[in-house]
């Protein structure tokens, strides 16, 4: 009997031994995974747990000075992340700023530039073509009815000299009008010796009969030459009154022509205009005075310059432009009208500007961002209100001040990185609240904004800056193994590397179909 009772005692010994050792391998394991999702989320976030902190706000993801007492998701639905205080975001101008480490600061090329005051000096471009001066054209008419009797000139395009005969015509009215002038003159010669009544008549006579001369353009020699000889001419000879070509010829040998009929035109082309088709946008800089260039698709090698001397007054309605009138010397008569020419205004500011350099602006369509660097690793995102543009550089109304540094390369890929930077932020939050270890082993992976590749070079472009890669399988962006090429964030990438070397390469895209390596290794 005392021997049944101490097996039983030593049964219910061993019993309690056993559960108290199972409590604590039990409690043992759960500490440890316990332990190890908190150095998960450690690694992964980079912060203490969030339950033991003061939540402070939440901010945008982006980087932008945007913040909100609750949960929300920005424009493009990423969730705007928490800020507790203690935290490494607890600083007085955190929520608008975005870190980058400077090791990843040099792979990305980072350049900035100060913003500076400048006088902001803006090219207006037009298309335009070559017209004769009007004040050079020339119109020959005859004034009196008549028939061409014999061309000198009878070729379109021919030179021609200041007084060189261009025709002969014949008219029956400039026959009689002679003669009447002969008799009047020789009237005149006979009474001399008469009354004075008599001899002013004839003397009215003969002054009308050589205005009406005069009127038809009869030549001082031929008149004088009538009036002492009193031989009437058949013909009469037309010249040219200036040096020129013979821009239209329609005076043809035998033809019949009657007063104001145009026969002959002969323009000046020593100098031409161009008139500009200037857009409606620009025309408000377009000034008179101003210096302008033109070029010419048939001598690309040649630069003209001319002067604006009118703006007109009348906008097309089909194009929206504003004729604009260029005056410009025209040595060895190489502009031909209607040539279309390229024509360049450079209008000056009057005044200094805060200006940023192009690049330096990321335009998202509703409003405009630069980047300005704070420090070290450190870059603050600002909307910006621009003014006139030039063609490296634009004014910048309200949003940075002079010397100020802006991200003028790379910028596109800080904001890639932000975003990055952002989706690794928000798993850290995750695994922190995850309260067993089965959530975080669970937890799906977040969509980073970053690639990894391994492969071989085929070809290198120094100057264009890119790298043809045969690269395997990329799981992050489901593509098969292929041949593409992609672009370097800056020339220290390339260096050392040659066709046929095996490397890993880190890439995201700047814009869509644009890839961008930021690392490589050997």
């Amino acid at each position: 009997m005392k021997q049944g009772n101490g097996v039983a005692i030593g049964v219910v010994v061993v019993a309690l031994i056993a559960a108290a050792g199972g409590y604590w391998l039990g409690n043992r394991g759960a500490f440890q995974s316990h332990s190890a999702v908190e150095v998960t989320a450690g690694a992964v976030g980079g912060t203490v747990d969030a339950s033991k902190k003061k939540l402070l706000y939440y901010r945008n993801p982006m980087g932008l000075p945007d913040t909100s007492p609750t949960p929300k998701k920005d424009p493009m639905g990423m969730d705007y992340i928490a800020v507790y205080a203690g935290g490494a975001d607890d600083e007085p101008t955190a929520t608008n700023q975005i870190r980058i480490s400077t090791d990843k600061v040099q792979k990305l090329g980072v350049r900035t530039e100060a913003a500076q005051l400048r006088t902001l000096d803006k090219t207006v471009r037009a298309a335009g073509r070559i017209e004769p001066d009007e004040r050079r054209l020339f119109t020959i008419a005859a004034k009196f009815e008549g028939y061409v009797e014999r061309l000198h000139v009878n070729v379109t395009g021919q030179p021609v000299s200041k007084g060189q005969p261009l025709f002969e015509v014949y008219s029956p009215e400039l026959v009689s009008a002679q003669r009447e002038y002969a008799v009047a003159a020789q009237g005149v010669e006979t009474l001399k010796e008469a009354a004075g009544e008599a001899q002013a008549g004839m003397k009215q006579l003969a002054q009308s009969s050589l205005q009406r001369l005069k009127n038809w353009d009869i030549s001082e020699a031929q008149i004088k030459a009538l009036a002492k000889t009193g031989v009437t001419q058949r013909s009469l000879t037309f010249r040219s009154p200036v040096a020129g070509i013979v821009m239209e010829k329609k005076a043809v040998q035998g033809m019949r022509f009657m007063p104001g009929e145009m026969l002959y035109q002969v323009a000046d082309l020593s100098a031409v205009w161009v008139v500009a088709d200037v857009f409606e946008q620009d025309i408000g800089l377009v000034k008179s005075g101003a210096k302008a260039k033109v070029k010419i698709n048939a001598y690309p090698d040649k630069e003209f310059t001319g002067t604006v001397t009118y703006v007109y007054p009348t906008v097309k309605a089909e194009t929206r432009t504003v004729p604009v009138r260029v005056e410009l010397a025209n040595p060895g008569l190489l502009l031909k009208p209607a040539m279309f020419a390229q024509v360049e205004v450079l209008v000056s500011a009057k005044t200094k500007v805060v200006t940023v350099p192009l690049s330096a602006v990321i335009d998202s369509g509703t409003r405009q961002i630069v980047l300005v660097q704070q420090g070290e690793g450190r870059f603050e995102p600002r909307s910006v209100k621009l003014g006139e543009r030039s063609d490296n550089y634009v004014e910048v109304l309200a949003g940075v001040k002079d010397g100020e540094a802006v991200v003028v390369a790379a910028n596109f890929l800080i904001d890639a990185e932000s975003n990055l930077k952002a989706a690794v932020g928000g798993f850290g939050e995750a695994g922190k609240t995850a309260s067993a270890p089965a959530a975080t082993a669970s937890a799906p992976a977040p969509k980073a904004a970053g690639h990894v590749a391994e492969g071989t070079v085929d070809s290198i472009d120094l100057k264009e800056g890119t790298i043809s890669l045969s690269h395997g399988p990329i799981a992050s962006l489901k593509w098969p193994a292929m041949t593409m090429e992609f672009k370097a964030a800056n020339e220290a990438l390339l260096k050392g590397l040659k066709p046929g070397a095996k490397v890993s390469v880190e890439f995201v895209e700047r814009q869509p179909g644009e890839w961008v390596i930021t690392s490589v290794k050997k």
